[in-house]
């Protein structure tokens, strides 16, 4: 069984997110998304939060499992028999600091591959920073976002008002 990770904060998970693993749960017979508990980012969503919104926004993928982890990325995918490292590149500004993590995990598990795909242009400019600032400022994230998180950005912010 061919498993894969796609890991990263999801703080939120957008519509980019959602179809990179769409893509990849019809490429591999599993797909493990894992939400960051331990990042640098401090974000703006507990770790719950963030499993729960990405579980209820891929509950449609049956070969998806959401797992949130507080420990280093290569010993997560090594832990569930990942062989691959899954990242999305929207542009060439991801280029760069992607092939560091790359080069990082690779020298720390040398069994893991990282494979990238890129988004459709239609989601290329969308980030969970940028729908965050758009949601803070009041502004329509429906179309980056799926509903459930467009829900929780607008309570989120609302309670902060």
């Amino acid at each position: 069984m061919m498993i894969a990770v796609y890991p990263g904060t999801f703080d939120p998970i957008t519509n980019g997110h959602v179809h990179v693993v769409e893509r990849a749960a019809r490429i591999f017979d599993r797909v493990v998304v894992g939400v960051a508990g331990s990042t640098h980012k401090q974000p703006m969503f507990d770790l719950e939060t963030r499993v729960r919104l990405a579980s209820e926004t891929l509950e449609h993928l049956d070969n998806v499992e959401i797992r949130g982890f507080h420990t280093l990325l290569a010993n997560f995918a090594q832990a569930i028999g990942a062989r691959v490292l899954l990242r999305g590149l929207r542009a060439v500004a991801d280029y760069e600091y992607e092939l560091q993590l790359a080069n990082m995990n690779r020298q720390l598990a040398p069994e893991l591959e990282s494979l990238f795909l890129t988004p459709v242009e239609h989601y290329s400019f969308i980030s969970s920073s940028l729908v965050k600032e758009v949601a803070r400022l009041n502004g329509a994230v429906e179309s980056f976002v799926p509903a459930p998180v467009a829900t929780a950005l607008r309570h989120y912010y609302e309670a902060r008002r």
